[in-house]
């Protein structure tokens, strides 16, 4: 069972398909991997071992095996829902909620022969980048128990760096997948909108994505495969590339030219962060890229995602303040009173504004092939905090600006990927976000993988300590 854990998803997959595992057996392996070792970290607090069970004795064999998961056990965020099984999105208001249907991004895993084991904790409705509720309580970083594992993609990150999970799904408005797998030295991506088809209350809204997460750039890339595609209940989905994901990590295209920035122009970075991220600097030049300090101007991104974050969560959460504000936590309520307030000159501003970024963004892209940037500013802090209130001498003004190295590169919708990218001095791990060109996520996955095996970082399970 140990060694079965220790495989890469690609590896578990290949297995699989050979026939020298069942999914039966990973399923065993994974139910014994989370009793465990997630009592210190509390990543999976909900398990539904028995629906993956039934699930893999429902399919046959050879039909399992002909999909491009083979059934694969996975861990579900806890914002997804997941038919027949106990889905609380982090909240009270759904403490006791079980879902008919699942979420249109698990039902397509499914297609593809994903068996949902697990679900991963989030915070309340994935407000904010520590992951914590008042129905499962703190989630926390295995390579310190004591400290944040990020959010709002918490537990899945925390899963795979524990090998709880060979795959995890994430969800990512203003960083909630990236933030995570930096805290926790794993792989995640946040594809360009469209490219996983999700459920939505507003489905052309295009900050908020569902994207993979894995212990490799590869197992990502596998993930995607399984979780992209045109899908008639998703407005704005697109239909799969002529060629894999995983086909362009397998053969990459070495970059030409990539821009670096530490703090994209205007943010304050943790001077210890700042000295991992320029560490990894010369990997770039050793996958053949020509390396230059340069950045667009992302400077009015904090109003911009500020404002249009704040109009969706009026849209997704009124109700929730108007019937249930007692059992909202303050920063949702902070954020839906935000959006309560503003105008609509300043969402047509903020709008208005979006389209000029996007319009530079594309500009500045036809000289670089990659942005380079820190994937969070700070370390992994104390996991009492609610959130970073101050940066070398800087204090941010609420509980989602210290996320403004992430929330920047939303607003551009450029597809964005954190691989683990070194350590600071106390073994803490640090993320590498490399952001892509509009809507190129495979040329954006192979200079990840690049970057990986230049790094040569290992991305074996760790125990909680």
């Amino acid at each position: 069972m140990s060694d079965l854990i220790r495989l890469s998803a690609c590896e578990a997959v290949a297995h699989l398909k050979s026939g020298a595992v069942t999914p039966l057996d990973l399923i065993d392996a994974m139910a014994a991997r989370v009793e465990a070792v997630d009592g210190p970290v509390n990543a999976l607090p909900t398990l539904c071992f028995e629906r993956a069970r039934a699930q893999a004795r429902e399919w046959a064999q050879p039909r399992l095996k002909d999909t491009l998961l083979a059934g694969l056990p996975i861990a579900v965020k806890d914002l997804n829902e997941v038919a027949g099984v106990r889905t609380t999105f982090g909240s009270p208001i759904y403490a006791d909620h079980v879902p008919e249907r699942s979420d249109l991004m698990v039902e397509r895993l499914e297609e593809n022969g994903a068996l949902p084991a697990a679900k991963s904790n989030t915070p309340e409705f994935g407000a904010g980048a520590n992951t914590f509720n008042e129905v499962f309580g703190k989630t926390r970083n295995p390579y310190d128990t004591a400290l944040t594992c990020g959010g709002s993609s918490g537990g899945s990150a925390v899963a795979l760096a524990t090998g709880m999970a060979w795959l995890a799904t994430g969800s990512d408005l203003g960083g909630s997948l990236r933030t995570p797998a930096g805290f926790c030295g794993v792989v995640g991506l946040r594809p360009s909108p469209g490219v996983v088809a999700r459920s939505s209350q507003l489905p052309f809204h295009s900050l908020a994505v569902e994207g993979p997460m894995g212990r490799t750039v590869e197992d990502a890339a596998l993930m995607l495969d399984a979780m992209a595609g045109l899908h008639p209940e998703d407005p704005i989905s697109r239909p799969l590339p002529a060629v894999s994901y995983r086909r362009a990590v397998q053969d990459p295209t070495p970059p030409r030219r990539i821009a670096f920035s530490a703090d994209l122009g205007f943010l304050p970075v943790d001077r210890r962060v700042r000295a991992v991220v320029e560490a990894a600097v010369p990997r770039l030049a050793e996958i053949g890229a020509e390396v230059a300090e340069a950045c667009p101007d992302l400077s009015d991104t904090p109003e911009i995602f500020q404002t249009l974050r704040a109009a969706a969560f009026v849209a997704n959460h009124r109700d929730h303040l108007a019937e249930h504000r007692d059992r909202l936590k303050p920063d949702v309520i902070w954020n839906i009173e935000k959006g309560m307030a503003l105008t609509a000159d300043d969402i047509a501003r903020a709008e208005l504004a979006r389209g000029r970024l996007y319009q530079r963004v594309a500009d500045f892209f036809q000289d670089y092939d990659a942005l380079v940037c820190p994937t969070a500013l700070v370390p992994p802090f104390d996991v009492e905090r609610r959130f970073v209130e101050e940066i070398e001498g800087h204090r941010f003004a609420n509980y989602i600006d210290w996320l403004a190295v992430t929330f920047a590169i939303t607003c551009t919708s450029c597809p964005a990927i954190s691989v683990p990218c070194g350590f600071i001095e106390d073994g803490l791990p640090v993320g590498l976000q490399i952001v892509g060109k509009p809507r190129e996520e495979a040329e954006l996955l192979g200079i990840a993988a690049l970057f990986e095996q230049a790094s040569g970082l290992s991305t074996a399970p760790i125990d909680p300590r």
